[in-house]
Parts: C-alpha cells; sequence; structure tokens
C-alpha cells in the first residue's frame, strides 16, 4: 500500500484521494480546537505559507479523542480554524486516530514510522506524560498517536519520513521539510 491509496474525507462531505497531493512533501497533523497546543495552528500555517510555492502542504485532521478538545464536528472546526488562527491550508473532517475506528491513513502512518519515546525534560513534557499515563495509558503502547498536533512528515514520493510529537521544536520541524523540498 501507498499512502496514496487513501481517501480522506472533507468537511462538506466530499471524498478526496491522497493521490491529490502526489509530487508534493505533507506535514499531516491530527488537531484539536481546545488543546493547549492550538498555538500551532499559526506556526503550521506560517510553514504553509512560506514552503507552498516549493510544493509543500500542511494537511490537518481534526480529532477528539484526547480529552474531547475538538467537540464541533469538521464543518465547524474548519471554520473556526480559519477564523481564529487564519488557516488556509486544507481541514479534513473528524477522525479517529487510534482504536477500533481508526482512519485508515492514520493506521498506515502510524504504522510506516515508530513513536518516538516520550521526553520528560521540561515541565510541559512532563505534564504531557502525566496526562497521557493517568487518562490514556493505552495510547502510550506501540505505536498509537499520544496526544493533538502529533505530525507525520511525507516526501514528494508518499514515504513516511519522519514523526513529530506534539511539543516538538517547530524549527526542527521546518528543518525536515527544507530538506525534502
Amino acid at each position: 500500500m501507498s499512502i496514496y491509496n487513501y481517501k480522506v474525507k472533507k468537511p462538506n462531505g466530499d471524498i478526496l484521494s491522497m493521490e491529490t497531493y502526489k509530487d508534493k512533501v505533507m506535514l499531516i497533523c491530527n488537531t484539536a480546537s481546545q488543546c493547549e497546543f492550538t498555538y500551532q495552528y499559526e506556526d503550521l500555517q506560517k510553514l504553509y505559507e512560506r514552503q507552498l510555492k516549493d510544493g509543500f502542504t500542511v494537511l490537518s485532521f481534526p480529532c477528539d479523542q484526547f480529552g474531547n478538545q475538538n467537540p464541533e464536528d469538521g464543518v465547524q472546526t474548519a471554520a473556526q480554524c480559519k477564523l481564529q488562527f487564519g488557516v488556509s491550508y486544507p481541514v479534513f473532517d473528524k477522525i479517529n486516530v487510534n482504536g477500533d475506528n481508526t482512519h485508515p491513513l492514520f493506521n498506515y502512518l502510524k504504522h510506516e514510522i515508530d513513536a518516538p519515546e516520550i521526553e520528560k525534560n521540561t515541565f510541559q513534557q512532563k505534564m504531557l506524560f502525566e496526562n497521557i499515563e493517568k487518562y490514556y495509558p493505552e495510547f502510550l503502547i506501540g505505536n498509537n498517536i499520544r496526544w493533538n498536533f502529533t505530525k507525520f512528515l511525507v516526501d514528494r514520493k508518499g514515504k513516511v519520513v519522519a514523526r513529530f510529537e506534539p511539543d516538538a521544536s517547530m524549527i526542527d520541524i521546518q528543518d525536515a521539510i527544507q530538506a525534502l523540498l
């Protein structure tokens, strides 16, 4: 299987093939509208604007599996992202990224690259780990998505080349993107 074999749903219900993004570098991210990491919408928008002309895109997939931090449907989420954070990159319909109802695209992404160990060097990292361990310990097993704003970097040939946890440095992410452009 290839990433281009998957289909995704827009908030309006239209189905889109991932082949639409063939030959582009993609940063695929599960997001949430009410998470402590929502500031990353603006960071992702800046990356998108800066690299769009070079064949780069951000793809955002809202998810409500982590602390009910995205209770809105896909239409409301996409509108809120545009209005509140200035998002112009694609925001898709709300999905699950873990469990029995994991969206096939995220199932593929999770199995293409191993989840890194969660670091506990900063206060934010410690708090994130403690919340996951307390409320969602099953998400610490294997390659599960641990929290909102986990990002997968995909090269122009559709290969998943990196996975970034929510607290990853945007500078490191930008450098990894730049290396693929």
